[in-house]
């Protein structure tokens, strides 16, 4: 086994999918922050986030990260970052030969009283520079249960471990953020 650690050997498939996973993270923020107030609502969240996952080649020059993203969630607000609960996503990301990506999540955001809000991420960005796309909600349970919303979400991503198992598949680590600016939710 070959362990690259640092951004200079890694390979975009890695960072991608676990910079989607993190997306997902933010959402679930904004949500509990307001969730006490019926009405539409805007909310600026992040989540910072640990991935863990596989790349393998699944083209002659494509490759397909599949793993989750797991991490804590803050909202903004008045007196600073207030932490809301935690996230987690497993997440499928495509990775073409020239660095593009695109990328799907299916997250689950758990507020401390264990009430759940569930969101679909979708990103499209490049390797090395993040992934931008939109967070939407699409379920939750308990106080949640009739929330709706979405909105902007950007995932970046900074150290990367990989290590290679074979010529097509490698096991990889990452670390990142999830920031959801001007996400929009509405409770009944």
């Amino acid at each position: 086994m070959e362990e690259t650690r640092g951004a200079s050997r890694v390979r975009p498939r890695a960072s991608i999918g676990l910079a989607l996973t993190g997306l997902a993270s933010s959402l679930l923020m904004m949500c509990g922050v307001g969730s006490a107030m019926a009405g539409e609502e805007t909310v600026n969240a992040f989540a910072t986030w640990v991935g863990r996952g596989g790349t393998f080649q699944t083209g002659p020059k494509d490759m397909t990260f599949v793993g989750s993203l797991v991490g804590r969630m803050y909202a903004e607000s008045d007196k600073g970052p207030v932490a809301f609960g935690r996230i987690t996503c497993p997440a499928m990301i495509k990775v073409s030969e020239d660095g593009a990506q695109r990328g799907t999540g299916h997250c689950v955001i758990v507020a401390g009283d264990g009430a759940k809000i569930y969101a679909e991420l979708t990103c499209a960005g490049a390797f090395m520079v993040g992934c931008d796309g939109e967070l939407k909600i699409t379920g939750g349970s308990d106080r949640f249960e009739k929330v709706t919303g979405q909105g902007p979400a950007l995932v970046r991503s900074d150290q990367r471990i990989i290590t290679v198992q074979s010529e097509v598949t490698s096991t990889d680590e990452a670390t990142g953020i999830l920031y959801l600016r001007g996400f929009r939710y509405k409770t009944p």
